[in-house]
């Protein structure tokens, strides 16, 4: 494993983009950075971290022959390999907050951007970001509901061994890719999803705030929701979140 270490960069997943124009890039190079200056999260928020208090890297994944139409059973495979490493280190219940935040009981520990390269009808590489709260434990007002690991356990983690115990963990999620067993895969996901069967208040893109309860996640990664006539409806990521607690 290939990993690049660095002190303040933009953001991680935009070094590691322009590194693969540039080079051949090794399979699951990383590149960590102590400070991301502009770290990115999903639909252009920014992700925040306290210098040196966290893990803020990006991984290099290519999988052979994974198709486009498939691309939301990659982000299924990351989210469960950094889940899984956080569950055997700690005490607190973990999901997965749809379609990739890692959430310890209601509070956001980490969230995950994918952003692939594509050829074809296929996927030719893909850029995983990966922000972990690990040692900080104070967050900004302006941040609800987050928590990191220090703040669940009471310990001082160390960042280069769970990096790598991370890493591990992706890698052997990644296999099920590898082998198309895309079902059990789907299947262990779902086991983690947030709220899954468990009635909730929604808002959709218009602002109009529903109750609602998840069933399951369609093919391409839509969150399939019934309503309160029993009828079901796909939203897209922008389409829908949970309505404000």
């Amino acid at each position: 494993m290939n990993i690049i270490k660095l002190n303040a960069i933009d953001s991680t997943n935009s070094y590691l983009k322009e590194l693969t124009v540039k080079n051949t890039v090794e399979n699951y190079t990383v590149v960590v950075a102590e400070q991301q200056i502009a770290g990115r999260g999903q639909m252009g928020t920014i992700w925040e971290s306290e210098l040196s208090k966290n893990l803020t890297f990006s991984i290099l994944t290519q999988v052979s022959n994974l198709k486009i139409v498939d691309q939301f059973y990659l982000s299924m495979a990351i989210s469960l390999g950094v889940l899984q490493a956080l569950k055997a280190i700690t005490p607190a219940k973990l999901s997965v907050k749809w379609p990739n935040d890692i959430l310890a009981e209601n509070d956001k520990l980490s969230g995950i951007l994918i952003e692939n390269v594509l050829s074809g009808n296929n996927i030719k590489h893909s850029i995983v970001g990966i922000g972990l709260n690990v040692n900080q434990q104070e967050f900004s007002k302006n941040l609800l509901n987050v928590t990191s690991l220090k703040n669940i356990s009471g310990i001082h983690f160390d960042k280069e061994e769970l990096l790598l115990k991370i890493v591990k963990s992706i890698k052997f999620y990644i296999s099920y890719l590898e082998r198309n067993d895309f079902n059990e895969l789907k299947k262990m996901y779902l086991a983690f999803l947030y709220k899954i069967e468990t009635p909730a208040m929604f808002e959709d893109s218009e602002g109009v705030v529903f109750l609602g309860k998840i069933l399951t996640v369609s093919e391409d990664g839509k969150l399939v929701i019934e309503l309160e006539n029993e009828t079901t409806r796909k939203f897209n990521l922008k389409e829908i979140k949970f309505a404000s607690r």
